[in-house]
């Protein structure tokens, strides 16, 4: 399947650099841009691409709100959005994954981690760069007082609880499966209920959810 990608970048030399490098890709598809976070929305509605490359810091309308009325639509017509950042503890960027952005990524990456991002990023059954979302996050909550149990766990089965525990730990479906002895398929029905019983979008947004119903510490050694 070849992924549709959209490009929202404010100068026009990125916008021709990054699609220059995924056109080469005989799985990848640039099939449009947009010079700021208006035109982003206005695109992504018209060509309906599967991931959305957003750059946090654009002019008329940032890459945040753009990313926000992006991942308000309906599930059928809603895309993937990685965030592109300068910073990688940036607060715009854990707000947007907390909206449902599916990662972020350095702007000054190696080629092959941009190609690799879109890739993971569109298949959706892993989290990007694991260890560099989780800190991002960490850093968000290690200010704040320890979060008691929420009640929006209580939706979950013990294993649906523990299915999430390990997707906040960012191990893929594959590492979840082999970790509880079950199929893959197995896992990926138990990560749909999870999402559906919280009103998760991404996987993301699921580790924030880890952090913010108390089922995950920041600094505990026994998530890492």
């Amino acid at each position: 399947m070849t992924i549709k990608v959209l490009i929202a970048d404010d100068q026009a030399m990125v916008r021709a650099g990054f699609a220059a490098l995924l056109n080469a890709q005989e799985d990848i598809d640039v099939v449009g841009d947009a010079p700021d976070g208006v035109a982003a929305v206005t695109e992504t509605t018209r060509l309906r691409p599967d991931v959305v490359l957003m750059d946090v810091r654009m002019p008329t309308m940032d890459g945040l709100e753009a990313s926000k009325r992006i991942l308000s639509a309906p599930a059928e017509r809603r895309p993937r959005v990685l965030m592109l950042t300068t910073f990688d503890i940036d607060d715009y960027v854990y707000e947007a994954l907390r909206m449902g952005a599916s990662g972020f990524l350095l702007k000054d990456a190696p080629p092959g981690d941009l190609i690799a991002a879109v890739r993971v990023v569109a298949a959706g059954d892993a989290l990007l760069a694991p260890s560099v979302t989780r800190r991002l996050i960490e850093e968000c909550f290690k200010s704040r007082p320890a979060l008691r149990r929420s009640s929006r766990l209580d939706a979950l089965t013990p294993r649906e609880e523990e299915v999430l525990r390990l997707i906040a730990r960012g191990l893929s479906n594959p590492e979840i499966a082999a970790a509880l002895f079950v199929s893959e398929q197995t896992v990926k029905t138990h990560v749909g209920k999870v999402f559906a019983k919280l009103n998760l979008r991404d996987r993301a947004q699921a580790v924030i959810c880890a952090y913010e119903t108390g089922l995950v510490t920041a600094g505990d050694p026994r998530e890492s």
